[in-house]
C-alpha cells in the first residue's frame, strides 16, 4: 500500500500560488492545506499536526512573523518562510525568529520542493547514522525524541538548530568549520555573505544562556567551538 502524502500547511493570501502549489506537491507526494490570513493559519498550525509549515510574512490579519513567534512558543514544527522582500534584514529576522529556511519570492515549484525535502531531512531521525543520546557536561541531546535537557530542564528546539546542536556536541573541543556545518545543513559549501548560520547559532546561544558550563564560541575567521564543564562534585 502507498504511503499517504506528507502534510504540510500553506500560510499564504495568494490564491492562485496556493493551489499551483497544491497540484504541484500532491504529484510528488505532499499534500498541501492552504489557508490565506495569518490569525486562521496559526490556529490550525497549533491544533493539527503537519511535518512542515511554509509561511508567507506579508498575511493579512496577522503578519507571518507574529504567526512566526505564536508558533514557537507551543511547537517546533518546521518552518519555511516565503518573502517578497528582497531586503536581507527581514530574512534574517525570520530565522531570528525560529524558521530553518526562507525562499524569496518569485521561486519556481521545483525549487521550494527542493528547500521542503532539504528541511525535512534535517528534521526526520529516520535514516539518521548515529544512535543514542550525546551527553556533554550537564547538557543531553536525545536523538530519538529529538529533544535537548540541560539537568531536569527541557529546552525547546528547532528541526534545525536539533541539527546544529547535534554536529557541534559530537564535536566537543573541536572547531568546526562553517563550511562543515553548511555541508551537513545544506549539502553545499557556505557563502562569504551568508548569515543563515550565524543566526541559528545566535539563536541557540540566547536559549543556553542559563546553562552554566556550556558554550558556542565563535573562531573568527573560522568557525565555531562547544564547550561544557561537569558539573562540581556534591
Amino acid at each position: 500500500m502507498d504511503a499517504a502524502p506528507r502534510p504540510i500547511l500553506l500560510i499564504d493570501d495568494d490564491v492562485g500560488l496556493c493551489s499551483l502549489m497544491s497540484e504541484f506537491f500532491l504529484a510528488h507526494d505532499f499534500r498541501i492545506d492552504a489557508v490565506g490570513n495569518g490569525r486562521d493559519g496559526l490556529a490550525i498550525a497549533l491544533t493539527r499536526k503537519f511535518d512542515l509549515v511554509i509561511l508567507d510574512l506579508m498575511l493579512p490579519g496577522l503578519d507571518g512573523f507574529e504567526v512566526l513567534k505564536q508558533l514557537r512558543k507551543r511547537s517546533a514544527v518546521p518552518v519555511i518562510i516565503l518573502t517578497a522582500r528582497t531586503d536581507r534584514g527581514n530574512r534574517i529576522a525570520g530565522l531570528e525568529g525560529g524558521a530553518d529556511d526562507y525562499l524569496p519570492k518569485p521561486f519556481g515549484p521545483y525549487e521550494l520542493l527542493a528547500h521542503v525535502r532539504a528541511v525535512l531531512r534535517r528534521s526526520d531521525p529516520i535514516g539518521r547514522g548515529a544512535s543514542g543520546d550525546i551527553e556533554v557536561g550537564v547538557l543531553r541531546l536525545c536523538t530519538t525524541s529529538r529533544e535537548l535537557w540541560y539537568l531536569q530542564e527541557k529546552i525547546p528546539i528547532t528541526a534545525i538548530e536539533f541539527q546544529i546542536l547535534d554536529f557541534l556536541m559530537r564535536s566537543a573541543g573541536r572547531i568546526v568549520s562553517r563550511d562543515e556545518l553548511a555541508s551537513v545543513l545544506y549539502h553545499r559549501a557556505s557563502t562569504p555573505f551568508e548569515r543563515a548560520i550565524d543566526v541559528h547559532i545566535s539563536h541557540l546561544r540566547k536559549k543556553l544562556d542559563n546553562c552554566d558550563r556550556i558554550s558556542i564560541r565563535t573562531i573568527r575567521g573560522t568557525g565555531y567551538v562547544f564547550t561544557a564543564t561537569e558539573s562540581p562534585q556534591q
